[in-house]
């Protein structure tokens, strides 16, 4: 089992950035600088939904999470699954923790996505890797 943005989303982006990139040509130098910043923001952000697929992953070891620093394995012994919501510009946002406690070793960690982020809903999910977890179901 795998969660991440659609498929589509950094190609849609990439295009984005394209279309404002052909902008600038109509613009005048001030304008230039801000669409054609916004542009190189649009790149930056299609580059990483590119390179952080699939961002979760389930599997018999644990739960790995891809970050722009590399995947991180969270064994299923040590990890929590936990949805929090809250209201945010009148609606409710639903986000996916998971979280490991400290060890001699370790300090812990605290890794929270979005439905952005799964391409999913982070309820959806959370009940997905609570049922594949040895001995959780």
């Amino acid at each position: 089992m795998h969660w991440s943005p659609p498929a589509y989303v950094p190609a849609v982006l990439l295009a984005g950035a394209v279309l404002l990139g052909a902008t600038t040509l109509l613009l005048d130098t001030p304008g230039r600088v801000l669409v054609g910043g916004a542009a190189l923001l649009l790149v930056a952000l299609a580059a990483r939904e590119a390179v952080l697929r699939p961002r979760l992953r389930a599997g018999p070891d644990g739960v790995a999470v891809r970050t722009l620093t590399g995947a991180r394995v969270l064994p299923w012994a040590l990890v929590r699954v936990r949805v929090r919501s809250a209201r945010r510009w009148g609606t409710t946002v639903r986000t996916l923790e998971l979280e490991t406690d400290g060890t001699a070793d370790d300090d812990g960690v605290l890794v929270v996505l979005g439905r952005w982020d799964l391409g999913a809903d982070p309820e959806i999910v959370a009940r997905e890797l609570e049922r594949a977890a040895p001995g959780r179901a």
